[in-house]
């Protein structure tokens, strides 16, 4: 007879978090009796049915374990009572020998939980108090923190909102037990997204975070300062009026109903400088005294996870100090938690800025050529329509045999056309949307194309049409285009005109050819191109493209570079957190590795000639940049003692080939590439192969980032360089003052805008502004002119070679 195993193992095993097999019997030849004796030391008392228990009964194991309660067919079921030698407890619902169902169960440590359980694990609505007194009451998945919940710290401090794997994630409210608030979005245990943070004594800083450090543009509001309302902080620094902006984390704020009304408390200088919001982790205690700077209020925070499952909280946020003048409000723009500008701005000055981009934005959309698509029907039913065809076609042609692509793969007669109506069909699922024919441009082709770019199939679908959805952002251009981006970033589908989709169809035969050539290339990917008819005969085109900013990395800074200068500046007042600039904004030279320089201007080369060739114009280089905190001026130091010919690499101690040090980096390491080390999944954004550097001796390199890891060097992908700050004349008399004149950076960057042919229309409009405004001055000029101007501005302008 084998023995009644048990759900636990021994004590060293039996901690509330480890959970063993089912409990079940296997009984041999049994009477029915009462109470039965094993000869291995067990005991059962109570029911039988048959041979096997069933009904009441209580079982003893030789090791001390017990349980008391329901039994069936031989397996625990029902209700019953676990005791382990431990001194472990369970009380509550099982089925099938599983913890099923709800119960309490008190751990060997003291810890308590009592919630819902599924085969064993914590599953559902529970509530667990730590051995330590920390408290969780909450969703739980999988036996880890996953949904919405509120923590409890044992000194006070309080989380409420959405955790993921046992981290907060998501959106949700910090508070301290000094009084600080923190509400806006967090990542995998940091605060990381849009939010704003309270300070005890009334002072407000609304900006972004990345994990746990700000990064980026805010407003700083000293204690004392008139309360400041919500959406005209949320338009100055970007967002809309539902403080929305496109961050995958976060897609949310509504913080008015959060911000806690504390009236204004006067410290003294020491309580100013020292830190009283100190978070105390369960099992540790640290702090950290803030640093005190004119120059930053970094809030930083660090969040580690324990054995627990709770965090400990290392918190230098530094404290708002009350100002004379209370109408003075601070904009200011960090890195990594180093502020690198600050201007001082008066209240109403503010005021009237956020209203004149209030009435900007509102004038923008009323301008927007896709609004009249509409009429009644939103771009939810859009997103709908989009993910129900794109899901149909790939779905529809993946498990079509492989074979080269053909001629009559091409044109506007290689296509798919299906009609979806709302209550289904034969072949269409019912759905929530309108009724709307679809169409799928050249299907084989952008499947060829997809697994040119290593993209899977069943990867694409989940990333576009998923239970997520996609997040409409606005557009950066003056093309009123619509665009959509998938929830994990990976995507970005746009409204094309109907000219634009005619061109791309025109070239695709070319453009299939070239990527094939040239793995490398920085010319957009494409993936798809559909059209959707709603009612009414209204249509509506999209392609499918790789988003060159798909990373994990902040992009501080984003440019769409022409060469022109005609109209290629931003006007102040309409610059936010996520604006893409323009040529005459850019303040900045980059410096490169001379290998990963020459590659670039090798396949902008290429680039150029193809689109000479298919005679495109107006393409630009979309530049993303992501900037390392820079390090102290006044920490530059003496070259050390090497060779005079010896060349470093853009992130490493920042030497020119005659030894001089620009700005001593702390920022990046170059190290040769190794494949195990690096994520080398393709993705859309991918481009070729690993890079090779001139200064790691023309090896394959990959690049260590503190704080986010080892990644993977490719054309327009994770560039390192350094970036030189160019100042204006004027600089002395600006409000704004930037702090630092040199710059780690990581660059990401492709060419975009490549659906505008030089047509007879183009050439009557570049007529027209040769005259009034200069031929050379102008975007619109003929291809050979536009790629030879092209390409001069980015070699001479933007990355020049070493002085």
């Amino acid at each position: 007879m084998t023995r009644l195993k048990t759900l636990f193992d021994e004590e060293s095993k039996a901690n509330d978090e480890q959970l063993g097999p089912s409990s079940c019997i296997n009984v041999e030849s049994v009477e029915r009796l009462n109470e039965k004796a094993f000869p291995n030391g067990d005991l059962y008392v109570g029911d039988f049915k048959e041979i096997l228990p069933h009904g009441k009964g209580k079982y003893t194991w030789s090791d001390g374990t017990v349980y008391d309660g329901d039994w069936e067919a031989g397996k625990t079921a029902g209700k019953g009572l676990l005791i382990w030698p431990s001194g472990a407890k369970y009380n509550g619902d099982i089925s099938g020998g599983y913890l099923h169902g709800f119960g309490a169960f008190t751990a060997s440590d003291g810890s308590i939980y009592e919630g819902h359980w599924r085969m064993n694990i914590r599953h559902g609505y529970g509530k667990k108090k730590y051995s330590n007194s920390d408290i969780y009451e909450g969703e739980w998945k999988e036996g880890e923190h996953e949904g919405k919940g509120i923590y409890f710290w044992n000194n006070g401090n309080k989380y409420t909102g959405n955790w993921k794997r046992g981290k907060m994630h998501g959106r949700g409210v910090m508070e301290w037990i000094n009084g600080d608030h923190y509400n806006g979005c967090w990542f995998n245990g940091f605060r990381h997204g849009n939010g704003i943070y309270q300070y005890a004594d009334g002072g407000y800083y609304f900006g972004t975070w990345t994990r746990g450090l700000k990064d980026g543009k805010g407003l700083f509001y000293p204690a004392g300062s008139k309360r400041p309302s919500l959406k005209k902080c949320c338009t100055s620094l970007g967002y809309d009026d539902d403080h929305k902006t496109v961050l995958p984390q976060c897609s949310s704020l509504h913080l008015e109903e959060h911000i806690v009304k504390k009236p204004s408390i006067k410290r003294s200088l020491s309580e100013k400088i020292s830190v009283s919001g100190v978070l105390k982790g369960s099992g540790r205690m640290s702090s950290k005294t803030a640093e005190s700077s004119g120059l930053s209020d970094s809030g930083r925070e660090f969040v580690h996870h324990n054995s627990s499952g709770t965090f400990s909280f290392d918190s230098d946020a530094g404290q708002s100090e009350l100002q004379e003048n209370t109408a003075v409000i601070y904009e200011r723009e960090y890195m990594q938690g180093v502020m690198i500008k600050e201007r001082i701005r008066d209240y109403n000055e503010l005021s009237k800025k956020a209203e004149k981009k209030t009435k900007f934005h509102a004038k923008e959309t009323q301008k927007s050529s896709c609004v009249g698509i509409f009429k009644g029907h939103n771009s939810y039913h859009l997103m709908l329509n989009l993910q129900l065809g794109i899901r149909y076609t790939v779905g529809k042609i993946t498990p079509v045999p492989k074979r080269e692509v053909r001629a009559a793969d091409f044109g506007d007669r290689a296509r798919i056309t299906m009609f979806f109506p709302k209550k289904g069909s034969q072949f269409t699922p019912p759905h929530k949307s309108i009724d709307f024919y679809w169409k799928d441009y050249c299907p084989m082709v952008f499947r060829h194309l997809r697994e040119l770019f290593k993209l899977d199939a069943a990867e694409y679908m989940m990333s576009i049409c998923g239970d997520d959805g996609l997040t409409e952002i606005s557009s950066p251009g003056k093309s009123g285009s619509l665009f959509y981006l998938s929830h994990d970033d990976k995507f970005v589908i746009k409204t094309l005109k109907k000219s634009e989709l005619k061109v791309l169809l025109k070239m695709l035969p070319k453009y299939h050819n070239h990527v094939k050539e040239h793995e490398n290339t920085l010319i957009t990917k494409f993936f798809g191109l559909h059209r959707i008819t709603l009612p009414g005969r209204r249509k509506v085109r999209f392609v499918v493209m790789g988003n060159m900013f798909c990373t994990e990395l902040r992009i501080h800074r984003r440019y769409d570079l022409k060469g022109s200068t005609h109209g290629r500046i931003t006007d102040k007042d309409k610059i936010h957190e996520n604006t893409t600039l323009k040529d005459l904004d850019l303040s900045y030279e980059f410096h490169m590795d001379k290998s990963l320089r020459e590659f670039l201007f090798d396949q902008i080369a290429d680039d150029c000639a193809f689109l000479k060739s298919q005679q495109i114009i107006d393409y630009s280089l979309l530049l993303g940049l992501h900037f390392r905190a820079p390090e102290p001026l006044d920490g530059l130091v003496e070259p050390p003692n090497i060779s005079p010919n010896m060349q470093s690499s853009p992130a490493g101690q920042g030497l020119t080939a005659d030894g001089e040090v620009l700005f001593p980096s702390k920022g990046f390491v170059l190290l040769a590439h190794e494949p195990s080390s690096v994520n080398t999944d393709p993705g859309p954004h991918i481009r070729g192969r690993a890079l090779r550097a001139f200064s790691l001796g023309n090896q394959e390199v990959d690049i260590m980032v503190p704080g986010t890891g080892r990644l993977r060097v490719q054309l327009g992908v994770n560039m390192p360089a350094r970036a030189n700050h160019k100042l204006p004349q004027d600089e002395s008399d600006s409000a704004e003052v930037e702090l630092f004149e040199v710059y780690d950076v990581i660059l990401y960057m492709g060419i975009i805008d490549i659906l505008q042919e030089y047509n007879a229309k183009k050439k009557a409009e570049h007529a027209y502004k040769s005259v009034k405004f200069g031929p050379t001055t102008i975007s619109v000029v003929e291809p050979e002119l536009y790629a030879n101007r092209f390409t001069n501005f980015l070699k001479q302008k933007v990355f020049p070679g070493q002085p």
